[in-house]
C-alpha cells in the first residue's frame, strides 16, 4: 500500500480544528471563508473544502472532537480532493501522530483480489520522528488486516509460516516451525490434535529476535486457519467469516513487527500455533480426553472450543522461559463479545498493575480495552470426571471468563496478559472499514514502550 503520509513543508492549506475552538477560528478567517461556509451550510463540524477564485482549492477544513482522537481524521484521505496538504497550526508530537495515523490508515484498501480506488489525498508532515512513528503504527495495522482479510484459501498453516518466516528475516530474526507428526514427538499433542484432520499440515511457529540479556517479552497468537467447529460443526452463518479465527496470530505478528520496527530493548518470542479446524475421519471427538504439553489431560466437552487447546501448548511452552510478560491474543469466545460488543476487546491478567495501566495506554492511542476478573469461583466449572479437566462449559454464562480461567492453568505464576478479541470491524466508521482490524495492539504495544523504552 503506498504511504499516504509523506515528509514534507509544502501543500494545500488544512485547517485541523477542534470542535471547540471552531467559533474562535471563525471570526478570524476572511469575509470569502465566512461567505462559504455559510453558504455550504456548514454546521462547525466535520469537512469542507473552501475554493479560491478560480475554482482551484484554497484550503481544507476540518473540524474534529479531540485532536488526539486516533481516527479522527480516519476520512480525509479519501475524501478530500486529489492533492498534498499541509496543516496550518503547529500540533504537540502526540496529536500529531495521532492525525498523521489516522491519515494513513484511513488509505488502506484490502485489493489483493480486486482493483480498488486509491485515496490520492496526501498529508505532508515535517517532524520525521512523528513520521516514523505513524509510519510504523500504520503498517502494524494494515499487516493485520491483511491476514484476516486473507480467505482461508490462501492463508493456512503453511502460509502463517512463510509470513512469520518473512518477518524473521526482514529483522534478522530467528525463525523454526514444528510441523505435523513432528509435534507429538516434540510434546505439542495439543495443536496436533486440532490441526490433524485438516490436508494442511498443524504447525507452530516460533521465531526469536533481540538480546538475551533484555527483559524477555513472548507472544502467543492463536492461529487457526479455518474453524468450521470440528465434529461440533458450526452452522453456516456462524461459519462464514471463520477465516478471521487467525485472528490472534496476526494480532501478535503485528505487534511483533512493532516491537522490531521501534527495536525495543527486549528479547522477543513470537509462538503461533497454527492449525485448521477440519472434519475427517481423523477429526477429534467429544468426549476424547487429550493430553497436553504440560501433562495434564483434558476431556473435550465440545470440539469447537479448540483454540484454547492450541495455545495451552504454547503458552506452556513460553512460560518454561519464565519471561518478563507473556501476552497472547486470540478471537477465542463468543462470551466476551456479548460482555462487551464486538469493538471493544476484553482482557484477563495476572498482573493487577498492568491492568490499569493497559487501560490508560489504550485510552491515550484511541485502542480502547476492558480488563475482565480472574474470577476463581468459577473454576470448578471446568472439573471433569475423568481427566484433570474439560475444554469448554456448556453454561452459557462466564464463557469469556471460564477460557480465560482454562489457560490459566498453562501459564502458572509467569506474568501474563491474554486478550479476547474480535478482530472485526462489523460496520465501517472513519478509518475502519468492514473486515479485519487490530484490536488491542497498539494499546499493548504503547504499553510495552513506555515500560521498555521509557
Amino acid at each position: 500500500m503506498t504511504s499516504a503520509v509523506i515528509q514534507g513543508q509544502q501543500g494545500t492549506p488544512l485547517h485541523l480544528i477542534e470542535k471547540h475552538a471552531y467559533q474562535g477560528w471563525l471570526e478570524q478567517q476572511p469575509a470569502m471563508t465566512k461567505q462559504w461556509l455559510s453558504a455550504t451550510n456548514f454546521k462547525g463540524y466535520g469537512v469542507s473544502v473552501i475554493p479560491a477564485n478560480d475554482g482551484q482549492v484554497s484550503a481544507a477544513l476540518c473540524v474534529v472532537e479531540s485532536l488526539g482522537d486516533y481516527f479522527a481524521c480516519g476520512q480525509l484521505a479519501s475524501t478530500l480532493p486529489e492533492g498534498t496538504y499541509v496543516l496550518t497550526a503547529a500540533l504537540n508530537s502526540a496529536d500529531l501522530t495521532a492525525v498523521a495515523f489516522g491519515w494513513g490508515i484511513g488509505a488502506y484498501r484490502f485489493d489483493r483480489y480486486t482493483e480498488k480506488a486509491p485515496a490520492r489525498a496526501l498529508l505532508a508532515v515535517d517532524d520525521a520522528n512523528v513520521l516514523a512513528d505513524a509510519t510504523r503504527l500504520i503498517e502494524g495495522t494494515s499487516r493485520v488486516r491483511d491476514l484476516i482479510n486473507t480467505p482461508a484459501s490462501d492463508m493456512m498453516p503453511q502460509n502463517l509460516a512463510q509470513t512469520v518466516k518473512a518477518l524473521a528475516e526482514e529483522f534478522d530474526a530467528t525463525f523454526h516451525e514444528v510441523v505435523g507428526d513432528e509435534l507429538l514427538k516434540q510434546n505439542y499433542p495439543m495443536i496436533h490434535a486440532v490441526g490433524r484432520a485438516s490436508v494442511h499440515q498443524p504447525r507452530l511457529l516460533d521465531l526469536t529476535w533481540g538480546d538475551d540479556k533484555h527483559p524477555k517479552v513472548t507472544l502467543v497468537g492463536k492461529g487457526i486457519c479455518f474453524d468450521s467447529g470440528g465434529l461440533n460443526l458450526k452452522p453456516g452463518e456462524a461459519m462464514r467469516q471463520m477465516k478471521k479465527d487467525m485472528g490472534g496470530a496476526a494480532h501478535t505478528i503485528g505487534l511483533a513487527y512493532l516491537i522490531m520496527a521501534a527495536n525495543l530493548p527486549v528479547r522477543l518470542r513470537l509462538l503461533v500455533p497454527a492449525a485448521e479446524n477440519a472434519v475427517s475421519g481423523d477429526a477429534f471427538r467429544p468426549g476424547d480426553v487429550l493430553p497436553t504439553r504440560k501433562g495434564l489431560t483434558v476431556e473435550i466437552d465440545n470440539t469447537d472450543a479448540e483454540g484454547r487447546l492450541v495455545l495451552c501448548d504454547a503458552l506452556y511452552e513460553g512460560a518454561s522461559e519464565q519471561p518478563d510478560l507473556m501476552i497472547d491474543f486470540a478471537t477465542l469466545t463468543g462470551a466476551c463479545r456479548v460482555a462487551l460488543g464486538t469493538d471493544l476487546p476484553g482482557f484477563f491478567t495476572n498482573q493487577k498493575q498492568l491492568a490499569g495501566d493497559l487501560m490508560q495506554a489504550g485510552e491515550k492511542v484511541s485502542d480502547p480495552v476492558w480488563n475482565l476478573p480472574l474470577f476463581r469461583m468459577y473454576k470448578e466449572a471446568l472439573h471433569s470426571e475423568v481427566a484433570d479437566m474439560v475444554n469448554s462449559v456448556p453454561s452459557p454464562f462466564g464463557g469469556a471468563i471460564t477460557a480465560a480461567l482454562y489457560l490459566e492453568a498453562f501459564v502458572g505464576d509467569c506474568p501474563w496478559v491474554h486478550f479476547d478479541v474480535m478482530a472485526w470491524n462489523r460496520r465501517a466508521f472513519p478509518g475502519r472499514p468492514v473486515g479485519g482490524e487490530a484490536m488491542g495492539m497498539r494499546a499493548m504495544f504503547d504499553y510495552l514502550r513506555n515500560r521498555y523504552q521509557g
